[in-house]
């Protein structure tokens, strides 16, 4: 398994390959979500030396975006509902760890829960989220 808490600031190398694992686990979470081809785009902003950059898929519906923290929070990865594929702002911000990349079921379950709208079943899944950012420890 990769290892998305090794830093890539200053790391070109983990820098790159940061970005190519990311894009291959969210390929697989919108095979997970049944998202037909063409309905999302896949971009990757490497940023600057002292930053991982960002990694984005950008479907009609939702909007996924991740990165190391530069705060070193668990909170790489960010969910928000969108209007299209040229909304940027989008609704609420919800966070998961990144972690939950190596489990695209699970990540998909909270991708479904934010699009929903339903925050008391996002808050019900808040929970077990909240548990694996501790255990990773």
């Amino acid at each position: 398994m990769f290892d998305w808490y090794r830093l890539c600031a200053y790391d070109g190398a983990q820098k790159r390959k940061f970005h190519r694992e990311v894009r291959a686990a969210l390929r697989a979470l919108a095979k997970e979500l049944r998202f037909p081809e063409g309905s999302h785009d896949l971009r990757s902003n490497q940023g600057g030396v002292a930053v991982s950059g960002e990694i984005t898929m950008h479907h009609d519906r939702v909007y996924i975006q991740v990165c190391q923290p530069a705060t070193g929070a668990d909170s790489g990865i960010l969910i928000r509902t969108c209007e299209g594929r040229r909304d940027y702002e989008g609704g609420r911000n919800h966070l998961a760890p990144l972690s939950l990349l190596d489990h695209p079921a699970e990540l998909a379950d909270y991708v479904r829960a934010v699009m929903s709208g339903d925050l008391s079943l996002i808050s019900r899944m808040f929970g077990p989220l909240a548990h694996k950012r501790l255990a990773r420890g």
